[in-house]
C-alpha cells in the first residue's frame, strides 16, 4: 500500500463503512480515511471509534491535501509539501495522470530529494556515531558517501507468515561475504526486528521502505557497483526489473533469466529445450479462460498468482464454481499478474537447493518431504538425506537441477521443487532463482556456507576457485529433520488445516542416527506433546477413510485406544478395529469438542477439507479446539503416519529395554 486509499472500499455504502470502523479489522485505517473522504467529521468518527482526535486530524490533513495536489500539477511548492507529508510518487503520478518515473525525474530536476539522518541509538544521552540512516525531506544530509566501492543488498522487508527469517539469515551472510571480498556492504531494509537491521552488521544501513522510489534515492546517493536482490525473497526480486529500467546494475542472475523462471510461457519453452518434464498447465487472466484451461487439463488443478511468496493465495480446486470464486478474488488482488493453472499431481515432494556461478552447479542438499505434494514445502516435514528415493530418481534430480541452473544461467542461489510419482517419474513444480527457506537448514547441517559462496560467485569468484565442483555432495552423517513451527494458538480465526498456502512461522531441527529418532526430536522441539499411550480421536473425510483404516489399526496395535465419530466408527468396525463412538458437534451426549476440552484424547486426526468460503465447519471447530487445548492435531495422514513410526519405535525400544 502506498497511500490511505483502498479501491475496494469505494464500492461500500457509508453504513457499511461505519460498521467496519466500529467492528475493528486490519483495514480500519483505510475505512476511517474513506469516511473522511465522504465528508464525515473528525468529531463524529472520534465519538464512535474513540480514535484520538490528534490522529484523525492528521489523517484528515493528508486527505484534504489530495485536492491541492490534483489542482496544482507540476508545481514545485505543492510537490515539496506533498513529499514532506509522505505522498509517494506513484500516488502523485495518478493525480497528475502521468507515470511514477516522470514524477521522480521532475523531482530530481527540481532538486526535491530526501536527505538522510543518522538514527540516534543512545537516545541523546551521549553522542552516537552509527551508520544507520532514515530518509526525510529536510536540508542537511548526514550520510556521506565514501571512496570505497560499494554493493547494495535489498532485505526482505516486514516478515509475514509465508516469509520467515530465512531471508534475513541469507542477507546477513551475504553482507559478510561482500565485506570479505573488499567491498563496502550497504543494506536497505525496513524491519527493525531483524539481525540484518542491526547497525553493527553492515557498513551502512538505510531503514527505508522497499519501494522503487525509496531504493532509488539510496542508489542515487551511494552510486554502488550494483544491487543484490536474491537474498531478500520475492519482495526484493519484484523490484529488480524496475531498478534495471532505471539503469541500475543487478548483480547475479540477470532479470531476463529471473523472468524466464517466473513467466510461465518462457519457463515452459526452457524446460522443453532442456527435456525436463513438468505438470501440464497454462496461464490466464480471466474467469472464462481459467475454466476452459481447468476443464482441458482435468480437475483437480492447482491455482496460484505469479510473483508471490509462501504459496500465498495458492489453492487446489475441484470444480468450475470454485474456479469462479478463486478467480474473482485473485483478479481483484493481482490484476496485472497472470494466474498459473497446473494439473495437480499426487506424489512425494522433493526440494533441491543449489549454488551456481553459470558453469559449476554445486548441490549441497536434496530434501525429501514427508507430506505428499499439496502441502506447502514450508509446512512440510523435510528429511535430509532422502530416505526412500531410488538411485534412478536421485540421478534425475541431480541432472535436472544442473540443466535448469545452466539453462537459466543462474549466478547465485537456486531452489527447485519437484514431485516424484509412485512410478518414479520426476516433474518440476517450481524454480526460484533466489534464496529459499531451506538455506539456513542446509547450511547448518552440511557446513556449506551457501549464502557466502553464492555472494562470492555473484561478485565474480568462481565456485571452483572456492573449492567446489559440479554435482551432489552429501556431507553429514546421520539423519536431519526440519519440522515446521506454527502459531495457531495466537491466530484465533485461522484454520490449521495444511494446504498449498504456507502457515508456519518457524522451524526446528532434529538430528539422530535414525529417521524416527530425528523426527521425534524435531517434533518435540517444535512444541508437540508425544505421549506414549492414551486415546486418539479419528474424524476422517470420505476420500481418506480407506487409507485411514490401516493407520488406525497400527495405532491400536501399539496400545492406543481409538475414538471416532459415527461414519469413521462404522468403517473401522467393518475392518475389525474397535473404536469408541463419540457424538458429533450438536448431537446429544459427550461430543468431540467435550472430549478435546476435557483432555480425554491425546491426539486428533482430522482430514475434513478446510472450507474455502469462510464458512465455519465442524472440521474447523475440531481443529481449533485441539490447538487451543494444546493437543496435537494432524490434518494430513502423512504427518500422522510419521508420528506413528516415531511412537512405534519408542514403544519397541521400551519393550526391548
Amino acid at each position: 500500500m502506498y497511500h490511505l486509499g483502498l479501491a475496494s472500499l469505494e464500492e461500500s455504502t457509508t453504513d457499511q463503512l461505519w460498521h467496519r470502523a466500529v467492528n475493528v479489522d486490519d483495514e480500519r485505517l483505510f475505512v476511517v480515511s474513506e469516511l473522511i473522504r465522504r465528508g464525515i467529521t473528525v468529531e463524529a468518527i472520534h465519538e464512535k471509534t474513540k480514535i484520538d482526535i490528534f490522529f484523525l486530524t492528521k489523517i484528515k490533513g493528508i486527505i484534504d491535501f489530495e485536492a491541492v495536489i490534483k489542482t496544482n500539477p507540476w508545481d514545485r511548492n505543492t510537490l515539496m509539501v506533498a513529499k514532506r507529508m509522505g505522498f509517494a510518487d506513484i500516488t502523485i503520478a495518478q493525480y497528475w495522470s502521468t507515470s511514477e518515473l516522470n514524477v521522480y525525474n521532475f523531482r530530481k530536476q527540481e532538486n526535491l530529494m530526501p536527505v538522510y539522518k543518522m538514527v540516534d541509538t543512545c537516545s541523546a544521552e551521549f553522542e552516537s556515531k552509527t551508520p544507520y540512516f532514515y530518509g526525510t525531506y529536510e536540508v542537511y544530509n548526514e550520510s556521506i558517501r565514501t571512496e570505497k566501492a560499494s554493493v547494495v543488498v535489498l532485505g526482505s522487508g516486514p516478515i509475514r507468515i509465508g516469509q520467515g527469517v530465512e531471508f534475513d539469515y541469507a542477507t546477513v551472510h551475504c553482507v559478510k561475504a561482500i565485506q570479505e571480498t573488499g567491498y563496502e556492504a550497504i543494506i536497505i531494509n525496513n524491519n527493525p526486528e531483524t539481525v540484518s537491521t542491526d547497525f553493527s552488521i553492515s557498513d551502512k544501513l538505510y531503514f527505508e521502505p522497499l519501494t522503487i522510489e525509496d531504493v532509488m534515492h539510496v542508489i542515487d546517493l551511494e552510486q554502488p557497483e550494483g544491487v543484490i536482490v536474491q537474498f531478500g525473497g520475492q519482495t526484493a526480486i519484484n523490484l529488480a526489473a524496475k531498478l534495471q529500467e532505471r539503469g541500475v546494475n543487478i548483480l547475479g542472475t540477470s532479470i531476463e533469466n529471473i523472468d524466464r523462471a517466473e513467466d510461465r510461457n518462457q519457463f515452459e519453452r526452457l524446460l522443453k529445450e532442456l527435456k525436463v518434464p513438468q505438470p501440464v498447465g497454462a496461464t490466464c487472466q480471466s474467469i472464462e479462460g481459467a475454466k476452459e484451461i481447468a476443464n482441458k487439463i482435468g480437475y483437480p488443478v492447482l491455482l496460484r498468482p505469479s510473483y508471490v511468496l509462501g504459496g500465498r493465495a495458492m489453492e487446489i480446486i475441484d470444480n468450475d464454481d470454485e474456479i469462479i470464486r478463486y478467480m474473482t478474488e485473485a483478479l481483484k488482488e493481482n490484476g496485472e499478474n497472470p494466474i498459473l493453472i497446473d494439473r495437480y499431481l499426487t506424489g512425494k515432494e522433493v526440494e533441491v537447493d543449489a549454488i551456481s556461478d553459470g558453469e559449476t552447479v554445486y548441490i549441497p542438499g536434496i530434501m525429501e518431504h514427508i507430506e505428499r505434494a499439496g502441502v506447502h514445502s514450508g509446512d512440510s516435514l523435510a528429511v535430509y538425506p532422502p530416505q526412500t528415493l531410488s538411485e534412478k530418481v536421485m540421478k534425475y534430480l541431480i541432472d535436472y537441477t544442473t540443466s535448469i541452473a545452466r539453462g537459466l544461467k543462474v549466478i547465485g542461489l537456486l531452489n527447485i521443487q519437484f514431485v516424484v510419482t509412485k512410478t518414479d517419474e520426476v516433474y518440476v513444480l517450481e524454480v526460484n532463482p533466489r534464496s529459499s527457506r531451506t538455506v539456513p537448514f542446509l547450511s547448518k547441517i552440511t557446513n556449506v556456507p551457501m549464502a557466502n559462496l553464492a555472494t562470492k560467485a555473484i561478485l565474480g569468484q568462481m565456485l571452483v576457485q572456492q573449492g567446489y565442483k559440479t554435482g551432489y555432495h552429501p556431507h553429514s552423517e546421520g539423519v536431519y529433520v526440519k519440522a515446521p513451527v506454527f502459531s495457531f494458538s495466537k491466530l484465533r480465526k485461522v484454520d490449521i488445516s495444511l494446504g498449498p498456502e504456507m502457515k508456519s512461522t518457524g522451524e526446528a531441527i532434529g538430528k539422530d542416527k535414525t529417521l524416527e529418532k530425528a523426527l521425534y526430536k524435531a517434533l518435540v522441539a517444535s512444541g508437540m506433546n508425544m505421549p506414549m499411550h492414551g486415546r486418539i480421536l479419528f474424524t476422517i473425510g470420505n476420500r481418506d477413510k480407506k487409507e485411514a483404516v490401516e493407520l488406525a489399526r497400527q495405532f491400536n496395535e501399539i496400545g492406543y485406544e481409538l475414538v471416532s465419530t459415527k461414519g469413521t466408527c462404522e468403517i473401522l468396525h467393518e475392518n475389525g478395529i474397535y473404536a469408541t463412538p463419540i457424538a458429533k458437534i450438536g448431537e446429544e451426549g459427550t461430543t468431540v469438542l467435550d472430549a478435546i476440552r476435557g483432555q480425554q484424547v491425546q491426539f486428533v486426526i482430522n482430514t475434513f477439507t478446510a472450507s474455502k468460503k469462510n464458512i465455519i465447519t465442524d472440521g474447523f471447530l475440531i481443529r481449533r479446539e485441539a490447538v487451543e487445548n494444546n493437543i496435537p492435531c494432524f490434518t494430513s495422514l502423512d504427518t500422522a503416519k510419521a508420528v506413528y513410526k516415531v511412537l512405534e519405535s519408542m514403544s519397541f525400544a521400551i519393550d526391548a529395554g
